[in-house]
Order: C-alpha cells, then structure tokens, then sequence
C-alpha cells in the first residue's frame, strides 16, 4: 500500500495540472470577439467645400466606412437651405440607406442642386450617415455665386405683328439679365417657316450685367407668294449658362398690288366666259 500511494498522488497531481490548463485555455478563448477586430466608423470627404452657380449641380465625394466588428446600415440625410434638393449615390444608383459588412467601406456620391432664388454666400450643409448603434456626421460647404437667367421679349410685351408679303419685318426684342451673375457671348437664333430668314442687329452680345437689358432688332424676309395666314416663328437667346425663348406669331396679308392683280384676274375670267356664252349661245 505504502508503494501505490506515492504513484498514485503524483498521477493525480498531473491530471489536475493538465485540466487546469484545459481551463484557462477555454476562458481564454471566450474572451475574444467572434466577429473581425473593432476599429473607427467614419464618414470623410476630401474635398468639403465646392463652389458653382445656381445653376449647376454641388457633387461631393464621400467615403463611408463600418470600422466595428458588425454590419450595419446607415440612413442618409442632409440639412439642406429652403428650396434646396440633395440626393444620395452610389456605383451610379440612387439610395437613402447603405449597407456595410464589417470593416467595408463604400463611396458616396452627395449631390446639392441648390434654389435659383437663394442669394450668393456660403452655406454649411451637415449630412449624417445613422445606424442603430452610431451616427456618423460629415460636414460640406456649398459656396453660392448666384444664378444665370435670362429673359427674351418684346419693349411692348407683345409677341405678335403683321407682315407683307414680299416685305421685310422689323421685331425690336429685348434681352433681360434677370439673374445675379453677368451675361457674356449672348447669341440669337431664330426658327421659321420654310424658306423664311431672319438676322438680327446686333447678332451677338458680348455682356449684360445683372438688372440689365438691351434691344435687338430682329428683320424678318418673308417670300413673294407667301399664303395669307397666321405663321409661328421663334427667337431665342442663349449663351453657355441660360437660354430663352420667345415664340412670335406673325400674321402674313397679301400685298395691295396682289390684291388687284387677282381681282383682275376673275373680272377677265368672268368677262372670257361671258363672251364664250353670248358666241356659242346662239347657235
């Protein structure tokens, strides 16, 4: 007996060394997360501030990341001025929402088109990226110049007139600057009926600056034989940032020596037949 003991207390003191290790190894590995490492969630630009024209599109780039060891999804949102749009892409398509795997980033396209009666300034415009469990915030700056518009039409406000045929029509148009940016390189051209033509005087304006305007004299060549009628004819002018139309019905009247030529024409007609009827009639 006095010789299995010592064998058997030194067995057993191994056996519970051995599951003691066992143990802690198991509490060890408890311990670590299932998912991937957690890190830092961010949303950044590297381009924040942009500047453009009422008229143009604000597109900002952005990169949206889900450092945590989780997916998530993030709803898209912007504080945007009265009257102003913006809209969310990505890889091309519009979204609200975006999903991200952990660890995933995705590229966001931010898009601002902003009021055409908001004055020129900068404008801060705070978007959010929200999950369940965090919200992300990214803050853009929209610097407004102003707007580009212009406006064609007559001193009068009429858009209407008479012409002869045969004749040529003057039309003394008026160019606003209705915007709040200047005007340069304005060009007219204008859409008629076949065989019509139209020039202006001048032909181009080099600038109109805000609250301006300026006349132009538009001559239009309507042909001989051109039918009695009401024609349609429009003007525009435009340059690379607006454009205006004016649509103008002109109606065309025969000439007064036109007139005469046809009604001389059915006096003789009637007068051949008469005689026709009164030479063959009395056979």
């Amino acid at each position: 007996m006095s010789l299995f003991c010592p064998f058997f207390k030194k067995h057993n003191t191994h056996s519970i060394c051995g599951l003691l290790f066992l143990a802690a190894l198991s509490v060890n590995s408890q311990a670590q997360p299932s998912g991937k490492p957690s890190g830092t969630s961010s949303f950044q630009t590297n381009l924040f501030n942009l500047e453009a024209s009422a008229n143009e599109p604000f597109r900002y780039s952005a990169t949206l990341k889900n450092g945590s060891g989780q997916a998530k999804i993030y709803a898209l949102d912007a504080k945007v001025p009265t009257g102003w749009l913006v809209s969310f892409r990505t890889l091309g398509s519009p979204v609200t929402s975006v999903h991200l795997e952990p660890g995933a980033t995705q590229e966001v396209s931010v898009e601002l088109t902003a009021n055409p009666y908001s004055k020129p300034g900068k404008y801060a415009i705070p978007v959010t990226a929200v999950s369940p469990v965090d919200t992300l915030r990214l803050n853009l700056e929209a610097v407004l110049k102003g707007a580009y518009k212009i406006e064609l039409t007559t001193p009068s406000g009429r858009l209407s007139g008479n012409v002869t045929e045969g004749s040529v029509e003057q039309i003394v148009c008026t160019i606003k600057n209705t915007g709040t940016l200047p005007l340069a390189d304005v060009e007219l051209t204008a859409q008629t009926p076949p065989k019509w033509q139209v020039t202006f005087e001048p032909a181009k304006v080099e600038r109109i600056d805000p609250s301006g305007s300026i006349e132009v004299t538009a001559k239009v060549h309507v042909p001989d034989k051109t039918i009695a009628g009401d024609y349609l004819t429009t003007f525009t002018a435009k340059n690379p940032n607006a454009n205006a139309d004016a649509a103008f019905r002109i109606t065309v009247k025969t000439s007064l020596l036109s007139g005469w030529l046809g009604i001389l024409v059915i006096l003789l007609a009637i007068g051949l037949i008469f005689r026709l009827i009164r030479k063959y009639g009395r056979r």
